[in-house]
């Protein structure tokens, strides 16, 4: 499909789109042209009689409700507030080069340029629409304030939609990939610009917007009666023209496609490659790295200079993207901001409320960390506050310390008191369990002296559920940090670019299972150990997340071992590890 002919497909729907809002204004206005004839007919004489008269009122009042009802749906989707995603905002001021490489692109491809630029924690790049009345005043008719010294005037509309960038494209591309990858997205601003698809693309988002403000919870019986008739109507009118707007937006994109296929074509390909990547590299980031830190109340800085190391190491591990890390020698897109780290906080600030929630200042709840500080202020005080959680589960669940223990606390803050509470079988009595002392938490198998070690998992892992909920929703009451996991970003009228008490709105994982719970407190209690016995240290694998340095190497075999001991029952695999790793078990540790 070419560009007239995906420029022209797009037109057509759109008209599509238009006749949609056509045919509901003249069903609404059809009562109202019949009461008219109506009422000519009476003060003519022709139409009177008692049979005219009662018809003549009746459809008077039928057109006068007709007419009030689509007044109130055409106010309810007039000021409804179509979704804006939340972004971080660039000035020209401070990416003037940035804006430079879009304007010249845009020039190139002969379409109006951008109204704005921002960028979003994700690998994605988008137009975004802004010019409903509820997000500000639209963009300015003229370019002369974004063209600068010396520079002719860009064709500028009042619809130019704003270029959304993700931000890990900045950092890892290059600059010659960045304007290869953006080229099809700036090309979107031509169709952008025609009346016809600018008004049915306007008409859908209120519409969208309408059925959003409809669905809001937490109104009273009169304002939900309504609202549901409101919500009916335009559900039907979305019903009307969702094939026809699906269509357009083919169409645009055939043609913005099309258009682009002159600029960078063969550099293009390579950036694609490149996109996949960054993707990659950027969800392993926010999963086993930022996650982490992110349930500690700390969210790192510097996210998306992470993607750069964690791809590097990514490049360094696998043969198939080993040459990629070749063009790190070239100028990366970010030079193109003038304070790339103060973008590169910002969006990582965004990012943690996005994908995880929480406030939008720092906080003694919720503060920034550094890559240099990650090792020790989260992977450290993870593991210390893993382990003493964990221990407090078996004091509630009234398991005894080791026999033979040298520690003065009769808890016994031990690796091996786990060990030997996980690793009982039925052949062997347990010497450890008492009753419970906390009927809070599950404790099915507790009581019994020859519970199976799979049941002890499945009451430990419990109870560690049950303790780490009530921990979360106390920090979540008392920050007022959302947990909501299913959240949309809120619509209505008077409200922000987005609903605060809707994030996190891209939750990153479900939650953790009790046995994936239990995994990792006894990881940690082992990594505890290590570090208070063996001299090992917390560190910070780009890929994996937090790990283990015993001498100074990953200890990347300790998982499988965990697992036997935490499914099966089995501890010789992760003592026979202990032991060869000179960590003593029966030694107490350090908790928070």
């Amino acid at each position: 499909m070419g560009v007239e002919a995906g420029a022209q497909a797009a037109r057509s729907r759109a008209l599509a789109v238009l006749r949609v809002r056509g045919r509901a204004l003249a069903v609404a206005l059809l009562p109202a042209a019949a009461a008219v004839i109506l009422l000519a007919g009476g003060t003519t004489g022709h139409l009177v009689g008692g049979a005219w008269d009662v018809a003549r009122g009746t459809v008077s009042a039928v057109a006068v409700l007709v007419l009030l009802a689509a007044a109130g749906i055409a106010l309810v989707v007039a000021r409804a507030r179509p979704a804006v995603s939340p972004t971080v905002p660039i000035a020209e001021e401070s990416a003037p080069d940035l804006y430079r490489m879009v304007r010249d692109l845009a020039d190139r491809l002969d379409v109006p340029a951008p109204s704005a630029i921002a960028l979003t924690p994700d690998c994605d790049s988008w137009l975004e629409d802004r010019t409903h009345p509820a997000h500000g005043p639209p963009a300015p008719e003229s370019g002369d304030e974004l063209a600068g010294p010396g520079r002719r005037p860009h064709r500028r509309t009042p619809t130019a939609p704003v270029l959304v960038i993700g931000s890990p494209f900045l950092w890892w591309m290059r600059i010659g990939e960045l304007r290869a990858v953006l080229a099809p997205v700036v090309a979107g601003t031509g169709p952008s610009a025609h009346p016809d698809i600018a008004a049915a693309r306007r008409f859908v988002r209120g519409l969208d917007a309408a059925v959003a403000v409809t669905s809001e919870p937490g109104r009273d019986p009169v304002s939900r009666t309504v609202l549901a008739g409101v919500g009916w109507v335009t559900r039907l009118l979305l019903r009307g023209c969702r094939v026809h707007a699906a269509e357009m937006e083919r169409g645009v994109a055939a043609a913005a496609a099309e258009r682009a296929q002159a600029v960078d074509y063969g550099l293009r390909i390579v950036a694609q490659e490149q996109v996949g990547l960054a993707y990659a590299g950027w969800d392993r980031l926010l999963t086993r790295v930022a996650l982490p830190a992110w349930r500690m109340g700390r969210w790192p800085s510097r996210l998306d200079a992470g993607v750069v190391a964690a791809l590097t190491e990514l490049s360094r591990r696998d043969r198939l993207a080993e040459g990629f890390a070749s063009r790190l020698g070239e100028r990366p897109a970010c030079d193109l901001l003038e304070e790339p780290g103060t973008v590169d906080e910002a969006a990582s600030l965004l990012a943690a409320r996005l994908f995880h929630g929480g406030p939008a200042e720092h906080g003694p709840d919720w503060a920034p960390v550094d890559w240099q500080e990650y090792p020790e202020e989260v992977v450290d005080r993870k593991w210390r506050t893993d382990a003493a959680r964990l221990h407090r589960v078996l004091n509630s669940l009234g398991v005894r310390p080791t026999a033979g223990t040298t520690t003065r606390d009769p808890g016994g803050p031990t690796l091996a008191r786990v060990l030997d509470h996980l690793s009982s079988t039925p052949d062997e009595p347990d010497t450890e369990a008492t009753e419970p002392t906390d009927t809070s938490v599950p404790c099915a198998g507790s009581t019994e002296g020859l519970a199976p070690a799979p049941d002890r998992s499945t009451t430990l892992a419990a109870g560690l559920s049950a303790e780490l909920a009530r921990e979360e929703a106390t920090t979540a009451r008392r920050a007022g940090i959302p947990r909501s996991a299913s959240a949309v970003p809120g619509q209505g009228t008077g409200t922000p670019l987005w609903d605060d008490g809707a994030l996190p709105l891209f939750p990153l994982q479900p939650p953790r299972t009790a046995r994936e719970l239990l995994a990792d407190h006894v990881t940690a209690m082992v990594c505890c150990a290590a570090m208070d016995t063996a001299g090992a240290a917390p560190g910070l694998d780009w890929l994996d997340g937090p790990s283990l340095l015993l001498n100074g190497e990953r200890a990347a075999d300790l998982p499988s071992r965990v697992l036997s001991l935490t499914e099966d029952g089995d501890p010789a695999p992760l003592r026979a590890w202990l032991i060869a790793s000179g960590i003593r078990p029966e030694k107490p540790v350090r908790l928070v």
